[in-house]
Protein backbone atom coordinates (compact mmCIF):
# COMPACT_ATOMS: atom_id res chain seq x y z
CA UNK A 1 0.00 0.00 0.00
CA UNK A 2 1.34 3.49 -0.76
CA UNK A 3 1.33 6.26 1.86
CA UNK A 4 -2.03 7.62 0.61
CA UNK A 5 -3.69 4.24 1.04
CA UNK A 6 -2.14 3.87 4.49
CA UNK A 7 -3.52 7.19 5.69
CA UNK A 8 -6.94 6.47 4.23
CA UNK A 9 -7.09 3.10 5.97
CA UNK A 10 -6.15 4.82 9.22
CA UNK A 11 -8.87 7.41 8.73
CA UNK A 12 -11.58 4.85 8.08
CA UNK A 13 -10.72 2.93 11.22
CA UNK A 14 -14.33 1.96 11.73
CA UNK A 15 -14.18 -0.17 8.60
CA UNK A 16 -12.68 -3.63 8.29
CA UNK A 17 -10.00 -2.85 5.72
CA UNK A 18 -7.50 -5.06 3.95
CA UNK A 19 -5.85 -2.68 1.51
CA UNK A 20 -2.80 -3.36 -0.67
CA UNK A 21 -1.29 -1.69 -3.70
CA UNK A 22 -2.94 -2.97 -6.87
CA UNK A 23 -3.08 -2.57 -10.64
CA UNK A 24 -6.64 -2.74 -12.01
CA UNK A 25 -7.26 -5.32 -14.72
CA UNK A 26 -10.40 -4.01 -16.45
CA UNK A 27 -10.99 -7.14 -18.53
CA UNK A 28 -11.99 -10.49 -17.05
CA UNK A 29 -8.84 -12.68 -16.91
CA UNK A 30 -8.61 -15.76 -19.18
CA UNK A 31 -7.56 -17.86 -16.16
CA UNK A 32 -11.15 -17.49 -14.89
CA UNK A 33 -12.84 -17.67 -18.28
CA UNK A 34 -15.15 -20.52 -17.28
CA UNK A 35 -16.49 -18.83 -14.12
CA UNK A 36 -19.15 -16.61 -15.78
CA UNK A 37 -20.61 -19.47 -17.84
CA UNK A 38 -20.36 -22.51 -15.58
CA UNK A 39 -23.62 -24.29 -14.73
CA UNK A 40 -25.25 -23.30 -11.44
CA UNK A 41 -28.10 -25.46 -10.15
CA UNK A 42 -29.46 -22.99 -7.62
CA UNK A 43 -29.11 -19.65 -9.47
CA UNK A 44 -26.48 -18.16 -7.17
CA UNK A 45 -25.01 -15.88 -8.13
CA UNK A 46 -27.79 -14.76 -10.47
CA UNK A 47 -27.00 -13.59 -14.03
CA UNK A 48 -27.15 -9.89 -13.12
CA UNK A 49 -24.62 -10.38 -10.31
CA UNK A 50 -22.36 -12.41 -12.60
CA UNK A 51 -22.45 -9.62 -15.20
CA UNK A 52 -21.64 -7.07 -12.49
CA UNK A 53 -18.67 -9.10 -11.29
CA UNK A 54 -17.27 -9.61 -14.79
CA UNK A 55 -17.70 -5.94 -15.75
CA UNK A 56 -15.62 -4.90 -12.70
CA UNK A 57 -12.68 -7.08 -13.77
CA UNK A 58 -10.03 -7.91 -11.17
CA UNK A 59 -6.70 -6.61 -9.87
CA UNK A 60 -3.06 -7.65 -9.91
CA UNK A 61 -1.45 -7.33 -6.47
CA UNK A 62 2.13 -7.68 -5.16
CA UNK A 63 1.43 -10.63 -2.86
CA UNK A 64 3.76 -13.62 -2.95
CA UNK A 65 2.67 -17.24 -2.69
CA UNK A 66 2.97 -18.66 0.82
CA UNK A 67 5.93 -20.86 -0.14
CA UNK A 68 7.75 -17.88 -1.69
CA UNK A 69 7.32 -15.29 1.09
CA UNK A 70 10.65 -16.09 2.72
CA UNK A 71 12.56 -15.93 -0.56
CA UNK A 72 14.43 -12.61 -0.53
CA UNK A 73 13.71 -11.53 -4.14
CA UNK A 74 10.57 -13.45 -5.11
CA UNK A 75 8.87 -12.60 -1.83
CA UNK A 76 9.14 -8.92 -2.70
CA UNK A 77 8.43 -9.03 -6.44
CA UNK A 78 5.87 -11.78 -7.04
CA UNK A 79 2.39 -10.65 -8.14
CA UNK A 80 -0.93 -12.51 -8.34
CA UNK A 81 -4.51 -12.01 -9.44
CA UNK A 82 -6.90 -10.63 -6.82
CA UNK A 83 -10.69 -10.95 -7.03
CA UNK A 84 -11.41 -8.77 -3.99
CA UNK A 85 -13.81 -6.49 -5.84
CA UNK A 86 -15.70 -9.49 -7.22
CA UNK A 87 -15.88 -11.02 -3.74
CA UNK A 88 -17.35 -7.83 -2.28
CA UNK A 89 -20.12 -7.89 -4.88
CA UNK A 90 -20.89 -11.53 -4.13
CA UNK A 91 -20.81 -11.11 -0.34
CA UNK A 92 -23.18 -8.15 -0.63
CA UNK A 93 -25.61 -10.42 -2.49
CA UNK A 94 -25.72 -12.90 0.39
CA UNK A 95 -28.69 -13.35 2.69
CA UNK A 96 -28.13 -12.33 6.35
CA UNK A 97 -27.72 -15.99 7.32
CA UNK A 98 -24.73 -16.30 4.96
CA UNK A 99 -23.08 -13.22 6.39
CA UNK A 100 -23.63 -14.23 10.01
CA UNK A 101 -22.28 -17.74 9.38
CA UNK A 102 -19.23 -16.26 7.65
CA UNK A 103 -18.59 -13.97 10.63
CA UNK A 104 -19.02 -16.84 13.12
CA UNK A 105 -16.62 -19.08 11.22
CA UNK A 106 -13.95 -16.40 10.98
CA UNK A 107 -14.23 -15.66 14.70
CA UNK A 108 -14.02 -19.35 15.61
CA UNK A 109 -11.01 -20.05 13.40
CA UNK A 110 -9.16 -16.94 14.56
CA UNK A 111 -9.82 -17.53 18.25
CA UNK A 112 -8.73 -21.15 17.95
CA UNK A 113 -5.59 -19.94 16.11
CA UNK A 114 -6.23 -21.94 12.96
CA UNK A 115 -5.66 -18.90 10.73
CA UNK A 116 -2.32 -17.37 9.82
CA UNK A 117 -0.82 -14.40 11.62
CA UNK A 118 2.52 -12.67 11.95
CA UNK A 119 3.52 -14.69 15.00
CA UNK A 120 2.46 -18.18 13.91
CA UNK A 121 3.76 -18.24 10.35
CA UNK A 122 5.25 -21.68 10.73
CA UNK A 123 1.95 -23.07 12.07
CA UNK A 124 -0.04 -21.67 9.16
CA UNK A 125 -2.77 -24.01 7.96
CA UNK A 126 -5.89 -22.02 7.17
CA UNK A 127 -6.32 -18.38 6.19
CA UNK A 128 -9.41 -16.20 6.15
CA UNK A 129 -9.33 -16.62 2.38
CA UNK A 130 -9.93 -20.37 2.76
CA UNK A 131 -13.02 -19.60 4.85
CA UNK A 132 -14.26 -17.07 2.30
CA UNK A 133 -13.69 -19.61 -0.48
CA UNK A 134 -15.61 -22.23 1.52
CA UNK A 135 -18.53 -19.83 1.92
CA UNK A 136 -18.59 -18.87 -1.77
CA UNK A 137 -18.57 -22.46 -2.97
CA UNK A 138 -21.23 -23.48 -0.45
CA UNK A 139 -23.43 -20.53 -1.42
CA UNK A 140 -23.33 -21.74 -5.01
CA UNK A 141 -23.69 -25.49 -4.35
CA UNK A 142 -26.36 -25.52 -1.61
CA UNK A 143 -30.08 -24.79 -1.92
CA UNK A 144 -31.64 -21.78 -0.27
CA UNK A 145 -33.58 -24.10 2.03
CA UNK A 146 -30.31 -25.61 3.32
CA UNK A 147 -29.47 -22.21 4.74
CA UNK A 148 -32.91 -21.17 5.96
CA UNK A 149 -34.60 -24.40 7.09
CA UNK A 150 -35.00 -24.21 10.90
CA UNK A 151 -32.38 -21.40 10.72
CA UNK A 152 -29.87 -23.31 12.82
CA UNK A 153 -26.62 -21.33 12.56
CA UNK A 154 -24.68 -23.79 14.72
CA UNK A 155 -25.69 -26.70 12.45
CA UNK A 156 -24.64 -24.69 9.37
CA UNK A 157 -21.26 -23.81 10.87
CA UNK A 158 -20.57 -27.41 11.94
CA UNK A 159 -21.28 -28.73 8.44
CA UNK A 160 -19.05 -26.05 6.93
CA UNK A 161 -16.21 -26.91 9.32
CA UNK A 162 -16.56 -30.58 8.38
CA UNK A 163 -16.38 -29.66 4.68
CA UNK A 164 -13.22 -27.68 5.36
CA UNK A 165 -11.81 -30.70 7.16
CA UNK A 166 -12.39 -32.86 4.08
CA UNK A 167 -10.68 -30.26 1.90
CA UNK A 168 -7.63 -30.26 4.17
CA UNK A 169 -7.50 -34.06 4.34
CA UNK A 170 -7.70 -34.33 0.55
CA UNK A 171 -5.34 -31.32 0.14
CA UNK A 172 -7.84 -29.93 -2.33
CA UNK A 173 -9.37 -26.48 -1.93
CA UNK A 174 -10.30 -25.12 -5.39
CA UNK A 175 -10.09 -21.36 -5.76
CA UNK A 176 -13.61 -20.05 -6.38
CA UNK A 177 -12.93 -18.14 -9.62
CA UNK A 178 -10.04 -20.24 -10.96
CA UNK A 179 -11.21 -23.76 -10.16
CA UNK A 180 -8.01 -25.48 -11.33
CA UNK A 181 -6.03 -23.48 -8.75
CA UNK A 182 -5.59 -25.40 -5.48
CA UNK A 183 -5.36 -23.31 -2.29
CA UNK A 184 -4.02 -26.23 -0.21
CA UNK A 185 -0.65 -27.70 -1.15
CA UNK A 186 1.21 -30.78 0.03
CA UNK A 187 3.73 -28.79 2.08
CA UNK A 188 1.14 -28.11 4.79
CA UNK A 189 0.76 -30.40 7.77
CA UNK A 190 -3.01 -30.56 7.94
CA UNK A 191 -3.85 -33.88 9.62
CA UNK A 192 -4.18 -32.55 13.16
CA UNK A 193 -6.27 -29.52 12.16
CA UNK A 194 -8.47 -31.57 9.83
CA UNK A 195 -9.11 -34.10 12.61
CA UNK A 196 -9.97 -31.40 15.13
CA UNK A 197 -12.38 -29.68 12.74
CA UNK A 198 -14.08 -32.97 11.95
CA UNK A 199 -14.60 -33.64 15.65
CA UNK A 200 -16.52 -30.39 16.21
CA UNK A 201 -20.13 -31.20 17.14
CA UNK A 202 -23.18 -28.99 17.49
CA UNK A 203 -23.04 -29.28 21.28
CA UNK A 204 -19.35 -28.35 21.38
CA UNK A 205 -19.74 -25.39 19.02
CA UNK A 206 -22.86 -24.00 20.71
CA UNK A 207 -21.11 -24.18 24.11
CA UNK A 208 -18.02 -22.59 22.62
CA UNK A 209 -20.01 -19.68 21.18
CA UNK A 210 -21.79 -19.03 24.47
CA UNK A 211 -18.54 -18.72 26.41
CA UNK A 212 -16.10 -17.40 23.81
CA UNK A 213 -18.39 -15.20 21.73
CA UNK A 214 -21.43 -14.12 23.74
CA UNK A 215 -19.24 -13.89 26.84
CA UNK A 216 -16.77 -11.61 25.04
CA UNK A 217 -19.63 -9.43 23.81
CA UNK A 218 -20.96 -9.16 27.36
CA UNK A 219 -17.56 -7.94 28.56
CA UNK A 220 -17.89 -4.93 26.25
CA UNK A 221 -21.22 -3.96 27.83
CA UNK A 222 -22.09 -2.31 31.17
CA UNK A 223 -21.61 -4.34 34.36
CA UNK A 224 -25.29 -5.23 34.74
CA UNK A 225 -25.17 -7.08 31.39
CA UNK A 226 -21.94 -8.84 32.30
CA UNK A 227 -23.63 -9.85 35.57
CA UNK A 228 -26.47 -11.41 33.52
CA UNK A 229 -23.90 -13.61 31.75
CA UNK A 230 -22.71 -15.03 35.07
CA UNK A 231 -26.21 -16.36 35.73
CA UNK A 232 -27.22 -17.37 32.17
CA UNK A 233 -27.72 -21.04 33.04
CA UNK A 234 -31.02 -21.55 31.17
CA UNK A 235 -32.16 -20.95 27.59
CA UNK A 236 -34.47 -18.14 28.68
CA UNK A 237 -31.74 -16.35 30.64
CA UNK A 238 -29.36 -16.74 27.70
CA UNK A 239 -31.94 -15.27 25.33
CA UNK A 240 -32.48 -12.35 27.70
CA UNK A 241 -28.72 -11.81 27.83
CA UNK A 242 -28.39 -11.74 24.03
CA UNK A 243 -31.35 -9.35 23.80
CA UNK A 244 -29.71 -7.02 26.33
CA UNK A 245 -26.40 -7.09 24.40
CA UNK A 246 -28.13 -6.32 21.10
CA UNK A 247 -30.19 -3.48 22.58
CA UNK A 248 -27.08 -1.96 24.16
CA UNK A 249 -25.17 -2.10 20.87
CA UNK A 250 -28.11 -0.62 18.96
CA UNK A 251 -28.36 2.24 21.45
CA UNK A 252 -24.65 3.01 21.27
CA UNK A 253 -23.98 2.29 17.59
CA UNK A 254 -25.20 5.72 16.45
CA UNK A 255 -22.93 7.41 18.98
CA UNK A 256 -19.98 5.28 17.84
CA UNK A 257 -20.73 6.07 14.20
CA UNK A 258 -20.93 9.80 14.91
CA UNK A 259 -17.58 9.67 16.66
CA UNK A 260 -16.10 7.77 13.72
CA UNK A 261 -17.43 10.30 11.20
CA UNK A 262 -16.12 13.25 13.21
CA UNK A 263 -12.72 11.60 13.51
CA UNK A 264 -12.63 10.87 9.78
CA UNK A 265 -13.56 14.47 8.96
CA UNK A 266 -10.81 15.77 11.22
CA UNK A 267 -8.28 13.43 9.63
CA UNK A 268 -9.31 14.36 6.07
CA UNK A 269 -8.82 18.06 6.85
CA UNK A 270 -5.52 17.56 8.68
CA UNK A 271 -4.04 15.24 6.08
CA UNK A 272 -5.10 17.40 3.14
CA UNK A 273 -3.50 20.49 4.66
CA UNK A 274 -0.13 18.70 4.79
CA UNK A 275 -0.20 16.89 1.44
CA UNK A 276 0.22 17.69 -2.21
CA UNK A 277 -3.14 16.98 -3.79
CA UNK A 278 -2.90 14.79 -6.90
CA UNK A 279 -5.38 12.96 -9.12
CA UNK A 280 -4.17 9.59 -7.79
CA UNK A 281 -4.63 10.84 -4.24
CA UNK A 282 -8.22 11.98 -4.95
CA UNK A 283 -9.19 8.77 -6.74
CA UNK A 284 -7.82 6.69 -3.86
CA UNK A 285 -9.79 8.67 -1.27
CA UNK A 286 -13.01 8.71 -3.29
CA UNK A 287 -12.88 4.96 -3.96
CA UNK A 288 -12.32 4.14 -0.29
CA UNK A 289 -15.05 6.50 0.91
CA UNK A 290 -17.66 4.87 -1.33
CA UNK A 291 -17.10 1.59 0.54
CA UNK A 292 -18.14 3.12 3.85
CA UNK A 293 -21.65 2.85 5.23
CA UNK A 294 -21.55 6.64 5.64
CA UNK A 295 -19.88 7.08 2.24
CA UNK A 296 -22.20 9.81 0.87
CA UNK A 297 -21.66 11.97 3.96
CA UNK A 298 -17.88 11.63 3.96
CA UNK A 299 -17.68 11.92 0.16
CA UNK A 300 -19.45 15.28 0.24
CA UNK A 301 -17.22 16.44 3.07
CA UNK A 302 -14.12 15.32 1.19
CA UNK A 303 -15.25 17.17 -1.97
CA UNK A 304 -15.93 20.37 -0.03
CA UNK A 305 -12.54 20.31 1.71
CA UNK A 306 -10.80 19.42 -1.59
CA UNK A 307 -12.48 22.40 -3.32
CA UNK A 308 -11.28 24.74 -0.56
CA UNK A 309 -7.79 23.28 -0.73
CA UNK A 310 -7.60 23.77 -4.50
CA UNK A 311 -8.83 27.36 -4.16
CA UNK A 312 -6.08 28.01 -1.62
CA UNK A 313 -3.47 26.49 -3.93
CA UNK A 314 -4.70 28.59 -6.86
CA UNK A 315 -4.52 31.79 -4.81
CA UNK A 316 -0.96 30.96 -3.76
CA UNK A 317 0.59 29.21 -6.77
CA UNK A 318 -1.76 29.93 -9.68
CA UNK A 319 -3.94 27.60 -11.74
CA UNK A 320 -1.76 24.80 -13.09
CA UNK A 321 -2.49 21.60 -15.02
CA UNK A 322 -2.35 19.38 -11.93
CA UNK A 323 -5.03 21.45 -10.20
CA UNK A 324 -7.14 21.34 -13.36
CA UNK A 325 -7.07 17.53 -13.34
CA UNK A 326 -7.73 17.42 -9.58
CA UNK A 327 -10.81 19.62 -9.98
CA UNK A 328 -12.08 17.45 -12.84
CA UNK A 329 -11.63 14.35 -10.68
CA UNK A 330 -13.51 15.88 -7.74
CA UNK A 331 -16.31 16.79 -10.16
CA UNK A 332 -16.54 13.14 -11.23
CA UNK A 333 -14.82 13.52 -14.60
CA UNK A 334 -11.70 11.45 -14.05
CA UNK A 335 -9.87 10.39 -17.23
CA UNK A 336 -6.87 8.07 -17.02
CA UNK A 337 -4.15 10.22 -18.63
CA UNK A 338 -1.68 7.32 -18.64
CA UNK A 339 -3.38 6.00 -21.78
CA UNK A 340 -2.58 9.18 -23.69
CA UNK A 341 0.80 10.18 -25.08
CA UNK A 342 2.04 13.75 -24.95
CA UNK A 343 1.22 14.30 -28.60
CA UNK A 344 -2.42 13.50 -27.82
CA UNK A 345 -2.55 16.06 -24.98
CA UNK A 346 -4.72 18.37 -27.09
CA UNK A 347 -7.30 15.65 -27.85
CA UNK A 348 -7.37 14.64 -24.17
CA UNK A 349 -8.00 18.24 -23.09
CA UNK A 350 -10.77 18.56 -25.66
CA UNK A 351 -12.41 15.36 -24.38
CA UNK A 352 -12.26 16.57 -20.79
CA UNK A 353 -13.79 19.92 -21.75
CA UNK A 354 -16.72 18.34 -23.62
CA UNK A 355 -17.51 16.08 -20.65
CA UNK A 356 -17.64 19.06 -18.31
CA UNK A 357 -19.52 21.55 -20.48
CA UNK A 358 -22.77 19.59 -20.62
CA UNK A 359 -24.03 21.92 -17.89
CA UNK A 360 -24.49 24.78 -20.40
CA UNK A 361 -27.88 23.36 -21.42
CA UNK A 362 -29.29 24.12 -17.95
CA UNK A 363 -31.40 27.27 -17.52
CA UNK A 364 -30.10 27.96 -14.00
CA UNK A 365 -26.46 27.25 -13.21
CA UNK A 366 -25.20 26.41 -9.72
CA UNK A 367 -21.85 27.39 -8.23
CA UNK A 368 -20.43 23.91 -8.90
CA UNK A 369 -21.63 24.10 -12.52
CA UNK A 370 -19.94 27.49 -12.90
CA UNK A 371 -16.72 25.79 -11.76
CA UNK A 372 -17.28 23.14 -14.44
CA UNK A 373 -17.72 25.85 -17.08
CA UNK A 374 -14.53 27.67 -16.06
CA UNK A 375 -12.65 24.37 -15.97
CA UNK A 376 -13.96 23.57 -19.46
CA UNK A 377 -12.59 26.90 -20.68
CA UNK A 378 -9.20 26.09 -19.17
CA UNK A 379 -9.07 22.69 -20.91
CA UNK A 380 -10.08 24.21 -24.25
CA UNK A 381 -7.36 26.84 -24.02
CA UNK A 382 -4.95 24.04 -23.18
CA UNK A 383 -6.15 22.13 -26.27
CA UNK A 384 -5.36 25.18 -28.41
CA UNK A 385 -1.99 25.68 -26.71
CA UNK A 386 -0.85 22.11 -27.34
CA UNK A 387 -2.51 21.71 -30.74
CA UNK A 388 -0.67 18.96 -32.69
CA UNK A 389 0.82 19.54 -36.11
CA UNK A 390 -1.13 16.89 -37.96
CA UNK A 391 -4.37 16.34 -39.87
CA UNK A 392 -6.39 16.75 -36.67
CA UNK A 393 -5.00 20.20 -35.97
CA UNK A 394 -7.62 22.24 -37.88
CA UNK A 395 -10.50 20.21 -36.42
CA UNK A 396 -9.25 20.76 -32.88
CA UNK A 397 -8.74 24.48 -33.58
CA UNK A 398 -12.27 24.93 -34.94
CA UNK A 399 -14.04 22.82 -32.35
CA UNK A 400 -12.18 24.33 -29.37
CA UNK A 401 -13.07 27.85 -30.51
CA UNK A 402 -16.72 26.90 -31.12
CA UNK A 403 -17.00 25.46 -27.60
CA UNK A 404 -15.23 28.48 -26.11
CA UNK A 405 -17.74 30.72 -27.87
CA UNK A 406 -20.57 28.66 -26.32
CA UNK A 407 -19.06 28.85 -22.83
CA UNK A 408 -18.37 32.58 -22.95
CA UNK A 409 -21.90 33.16 -24.27
CA UNK A 410 -23.29 31.12 -21.39
CA UNK A 411 -21.45 33.26 -18.81
CA UNK A 412 -22.56 36.51 -20.46
CA UNK A 413 -19.19 37.41 -22.03
CA UNK A 414 -20.74 38.05 -25.43
CA UNK A 415 -17.87 39.96 -27.06
CA UNK A 416 -15.40 37.21 -26.20
CA UNK A 417 -17.85 34.66 -27.61
CA UNK A 418 -18.04 36.66 -30.86
CA UNK A 419 -14.24 36.82 -31.02
CA UNK A 420 -13.96 33.03 -30.89
CA UNK A 421 -16.63 32.64 -33.57
CA UNK A 422 -14.67 35.08 -35.72
CA UNK A 423 -11.51 32.99 -35.30
CA UNK A 424 -13.39 29.99 -36.69
CA UNK A 425 -14.88 31.83 -39.68
CA UNK A 426 -11.48 33.38 -40.48
CA UNK A 427 -9.80 30.01 -40.57
CA UNK A 428 -9.05 29.14 -44.19
CA UNK A 429 -9.60 25.45 -43.66
CA UNK A 430 -12.56 25.52 -41.26
CA UNK A 431 -14.80 23.88 -43.87
CA UNK A 432 -12.54 20.85 -43.82
CA UNK A 433 -12.74 20.34 -40.04
CA UNK A 434 -14.49 16.99 -40.13
CA UNK A 435 -12.48 14.69 -37.89
CA UNK A 436 -14.20 16.21 -34.83
CA UNK A 437 -17.82 17.40 -34.86
CA UNK A 438 -19.77 19.73 -32.60
CA UNK A 439 -21.95 17.80 -30.16
CA UNK A 440 -25.39 19.38 -30.24
CA UNK A 441 -26.27 18.36 -26.70
CA UNK A 442 -23.42 20.59 -25.50
CA UNK A 443 -25.05 23.73 -26.95
CA UNK A 444 -27.30 26.01 -24.86
CA UNK A 445 -31.01 26.49 -25.55
CA UNK A 446 -32.04 29.94 -26.76
CA UNK A 447 -35.78 30.71 -26.84
CA UNK A 448 -36.48 27.06 -26.09
CA UNK A 449 -34.47 25.79 -29.07
CA UNK A 450 -31.07 24.11 -29.25
CA UNK A 451 -28.48 26.11 -31.20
Amino acid sequence: MDRHGTHIAATLFFLSTDAVECIPCLSWPPQAADWPTRHRNYDWPDPATVDHVVSNGCDVVPVAHRQCRQHKWIGRHQWRLSFSRAEIVLINSWMPVHQIAYHMLRFFMKTEQFVDSADNFERFVVSNYHIKTLMLWTSELKTKSWWTESLNLVRICVELLHTLSVWLTDTCCPQYFISNCNLVDGSLSVEMVASKLLSVSELYLSTWFVHKYIGKCAELCPSYILHMFDYANTITKLQNLVTAIVEFRLNTSLQDLLYAVESAQWYITAFMSKSRVTVKWCVCWMNELTKSEVGPCLSEYFSAVAFLHVIYKISRDGFNENLMDVLATILGQFIDTSRYSKQHCSVLSLNKATKLMKVVVNKSISTVQLIEIELSKAYLHKALRYRPKDADSDSIYCLANVYLAVLYYTTGQYQTAIDHCTLVTMSQDHSQCSSHVVQGERLPKIDGRQH
